[in-house]
């Protein structure tokens, strides 16, 4: 592809000329492995949900917490999402205010200490109250890493590592699957307690790497410092040139939208819903929040068990089986749609994805009721096959494109709200499903399933009315596409680029 259909042709005439990989420039080498460590925070709220689906389907837990079901099921579930929601009205503020950087360790700090509570834990109140801290500091780590990692990635590469960070969840869940399909043969309490350990292992890894994280070059120049920001651009974009015409250009652009944004005080919550722009902005974000949860996943994140029990896969070793093959998928899928992401564009995907999902869905329900009546057991097969086709729909766009579609489309001063504003709907989403999906499932079985087919029609309508094409844009252009032609910094970038150039001169 060429770059200006990537990044748009502002950003496109500055980048420097190569017949190079990016893996043989040393800046761009070093800068794609400082981003892996952000990358891993998806892989610490991964490593939950498929922790609970493994440990589920323990014996030696269910008997160890007296095989709590129904609501009380829905409370263990419901407690992680329930501490992320407590938390974030807050990490958006804090994380504009002191930094991605700082908060994103404090949260790593916080889920290590949450996870020696829940594998020391001695009664299911306590397994409860480390669940709800483990998703407050989850939340820590989450929220800011898109952030950081749209803010620093070179602008060829932003795309696909914005895509690649929500696919990095599955890395968590696989962990999580196969340690505790590992595990499942030991006699003891120590079959669900070494899955619960290994959750500190993700962030272990991320603190032993955090001293080469740098901050976000946009928080900086919100700060008015903006020479440390040029600094960091100039290092990992141009190989130290502080005087390239790219980094000029970024700085242009990064000044220029930071300003606009703060003369227009458009840095308050109430900026949110203040312009036709942002209230489509916000309206993207809830819903993308929010379909990524009810459109059927959350049935089978964390309630894969009762999936299988009601088709008659009932052996432990099935259950953690297939929970492992699914998240290695998973992973496959969700990577493949974030290499192609630029080339297939974001609308593309999430049409594609709520098509294929409502197809799988409607057999699934239909080959659950066959079961279901009849005691057919090659529908329940089918059912297991529908299951990996749906999986594959949802991972072609909500997984790759749940963070960044609206990291992307969110300008920088509302970005850290706007990207709260979404996780707000997923884990209320999460909180409600937590308690609702345990109930529905046991008291109307298949019949369930038919709340999320409808749901799935009126996701994919709205979809399609709604979602716009971001590709080929940089952050600060997709401006136009919500607040019309003149929003962008590219207007008029000659005279920009004249006019910060004179600036840092005289700084300097």
């Amino acid at each position: 592809m060429k770059d200006a259909d990537i990044v748009g042709a502002a950003i496109a005439e500055v980048l420097p000329q190569t017949n190079k990989y990016w893996f043989q420039i040393p800046h761009l080498l070093r800068l794609n492995l400082i981003l892996l460590i952000p990358l891993l925070s998806s892989a610490v709220a991964g490593y939950d949900g498929s922790l609970m689906n493994g440990i589920q389907s323990l014996t030696q837990w269910q008997e160890y917490f007296g095989h709590p079901t129904g609501a009380l099921l829905g409370l263990v579930n419901a407690a992680q999402s329930g501490g992320s929601v407590v938390v974030l009205p807050f990490v958006g503020i804090l994380s504009d205010k002191y930094g991605r950087r700082i908060i994103l360790f404090s949260g790593l700090i916080g889920v290590i200490v949450a996870t020696i509570i829940q594998a020391t834990s001695t009664t299911l109140a306590q397994f409860v109250v480390s669940r709800f801290i483990v998703g407050a500091a989850g939340m820590f780590v989450v929220q800011p890493s898109p952030m950081l990692i749209a803010e620093l990635a070179y602008p060829t590469h932003r795309g696909k590592y914005t895509s690649a960070f929500w696919t990095m969840y599955y890395l968590g869940a696989i962990l999580a699957a196969w340690t505790t399909f590992g595990t499942q043969d030991r006699q003891s309490n120590w079959s669900w307690r070494i899955p619960t350990v290994m959750q500190a292992g993700y962030p272990c890894i991320q603190l032993a790497f955090f001293w080469v994280v740098p901050e976000s070059p946009r928080w900086l120049v919100a700060q008015e410092r903006n020479e440390e920001a040029q600094h960091i651009l100039a290092k990992y974009h141009s190989g130290g040139d502080e005087n390239s015409p790219l980094v000029t250009r970024e700085m242009s652009e990064i000044v220029q939208a930071i300003r606009h944004e703060v003369a227009a005080k458009s840095v308050k919550w109430s900026a949110l819903v203040a312009t036709p722009g942002n209230r489509k902005r916000l309206f993207i974000a809830v819903c993308l929040g929010s379909f990524a949860q009810w459109n059927g996943i959350g049935v089978v994140s964390y309630y894969l068990t009762l999936v299988l029990n009601s088709i008659g896969i009932t052996d432990p070793f099935y259950q953690t089986l297939i929970n492992g093959l699914l998240q290695i998928f998973n992973f496959a899928a969700a990577v493949s749609a974030a290499l192609l992401v630029d080339r297939l564009g974001r609308r593309t995907l999430f049409i594609w994805s709520g098509i294929g999902m409502l197809i799988s869905y409607i057999v699934w329900t239909a080959c659950s009721a066959v079961n279901n009546e009849q005691n057919n057991k090659a529908a329940g097969y089918v059912v297991v096959v529908c299951l990996f086709i749906f999986f594959f729909h949802y991972d072609i766009a909500y997984t790759p494109l749940l963070m960044s579609y609206p990291t992307e489309i969110f300008p920088y001063s509302l970005r850290s709200k706007g990207v709260s504003c979404e996780l707000l709907s997923i884990y209320v989403s999460l909180v409600i499903q937590a308690f609702v999906n345990p109930i529905g499932m046991e008291n109307i079985g298949w019949k369930y399933y038919i709340v999320f087919c409808c749901l799935l029609v009126v996701f994919l309508i709205v979809t399609y009315l709604c979602f716009p094409e971001t590709k080929g844009r940089s952050l600060e252009e997709i401006a136009e596409i919500f607040d019309g032609p003149g929003a962008s910094p590219d207007v008029d970038l000659v005279e920009k680029d004249t006019q910060y150039t004179k600036e840092h001169n005289e700084v300097a």
